[in-house]
């Protein structure tokens, strides 16, 4: 935290896009659009999954956390982000600017995280079908479910409250929501060590979720290039294909935004980034990953075939 002394600002200007004002009406409908259809797409996967005994899988007791994980992270920013599209005043609070950047950092690692674990699940599947309810028991998944946590906050928001230093005037940000990147330009210390703790954290969330990944889908491939009937072969990577593009989609904006150094910052670039991972990303993941599955389909079908029978 600031010191007194140092600092009086309690709070500062978020520009967001308020150097497109004749953009900001259209914005706000289409944030506003994407936002509805973010909580209706992630609060009906936890439904789903959570109502049809069919779905009680690993796969979708982690995807029930993605969907949980996706609402937190959205509504964290989107809101304060339409209110700054339509009123003039286009100001955060320090608390809560702080409290921004803790709880995107924090949801931001936990879904690295959680891909890589997931990713892990589709490897146990794949590749040891015979012992998957074995080794992918539902006491293990709660466990996993809890160290991916853990280790998210751990590695996150613990740095970033032992890194913070003193802040500078002007007290203006130049983004559409706080985040740790932006905030480092605020600072009006050296900031080599909070570039090292964030290097070492986008290492630790990033990069190390990002290799089991990896290492996860060159066990898969090979195990499918090995099957015999052509069916077998598309069956098992449908299973994966969803997956990947999530975690593609994902990964690659994370590292663009928090592994590399200062000096290639880009206000206009990174604002376009940040609302893809943070606005648009939550909303896509449950037709990615859901919707395009037959199991979620069916279900769906299901819920509404018993909502037609008991009217």
């Amino acid at each position: 935290m600031p010191e007194e002394n140092e600092t009086e600002a309690l709070e500062f200007i978020l520009l967001g896009f308020s150097n497109h004002p004749k953009l900001e009406p259209i914005l706000f409908i289409i944030f506003f659009l994407v936002y509805t259809a973010t909580l209706f797409g992630n609060i009906g996967i936890i439904a789903l999954a959570t109502a049809d005994p069919r779905l009680h899988t690993p796969m979708y007791f982690f995807l029930r956390h993605l969907a949980f994980l996706n609402l937190c992270y959205t509504t964290a920013v989107v809101p304060k982000m339409l209110s700054n599209l339509i009123f003039t005043k286009k100001t955060i609070s320090y608390h809560f600017c702080f409290t921004q950047t803790y709880i995107t950092l924090f949801l931001g690692a936990a879904e690295c995280v959680l891909l890589a674990v997931m990713a892990f699940d589709r490897y146990v599947a794949v590749c040891h079908p015979l012992r998957y309810t074995i080794i992918m028991n539902h006491q293990v998944c709660v466990r996993i479910a809890a160290v991916s946590w853990t280790i998210s906050f751990l590695t996150s928001v613990v740095p970033l409250y032992l890194s913070l230093l003193p802040l500078c005037g002007p007290y203006v940000i130049n983004h559409v929501f706080c985040e740790a990147p932006v905030l480092l330009h605020m600072i009006c210390t050296d900031t080599s060590l909070n570039e090292l703790l964030m290097l070492i954290g986008g290492a630790g969330t990033l990069m190390l979720p990002f290799i089991l990944v990896l290492v996860s889908y060159g066990h898969i491939i090979c195990a499918i290039v090995r099957l015999q009937s052509t069916g077998s072969r598309r069956k098992a990577f449908s299973t994966c294909s969803s997956h990947l593009v999530v975690v593609t989609i994902y990964y690659g904006t994370g590292m663009f935004m928090y592994m590399r150094p200062k000096s290639s910052y880009s206000p206009e670039n990174d604002k376009l980034i940040s609302v893809f991972y943070a606005v648009i990303n939550p909303m896509l993941n449950p037709i990615i990953y859901s919707f395009r599955n037959k199991e979620v389909k069916d279900s769906l079908m299901r819920a509404i075939g018993r909502n037609v029978l008991a009217k």
